[in-house]
């Protein structure tokens, strides 16, 4: 029992966000920023609504894109029990 507590609190503890960026053209040429969550069922394994980066730039021909698994989304996923898991994508021109 007390081997799968230390297991199990490890296993918590050694959790972490994801995130990638992705540069489009020069990259953010100044600091305005949109957000907007993505939504996934079963682990983020099935899309239901996710955001698209290119209507979120509004045009622009250089931004960039970061879309990570924030604190928040984290602990979303963890009350549903990865029934939902959420990310956030952020474009920053």
């Amino acid at each position: 029992m007390k081997t799968m507590t230390v297991v199990f609190a490890s296993s918590m503890l050694l959790t972490s966000c994801h995130s990638y960026t992705s540069i489009v053209g020069n990259g953010a040429q100044g600091n305005s920023q949109t957000t907007k969550w993505n939504h996934y069922l079963i682990g983020g394994l099935a899309p239901v609504g996710v955001s698209d980066s290119k209507q979120m730039a509004g045009g622009a021909e250089n931004y960039t894109v970061q879309t990570k698994r924030s604190f928040v989304n984290g602990l979303v996923a963890a009350i549903t029990f990865g029934i939902y898991s959420p990310s956030t994508t952020t474009v920053t021109k």
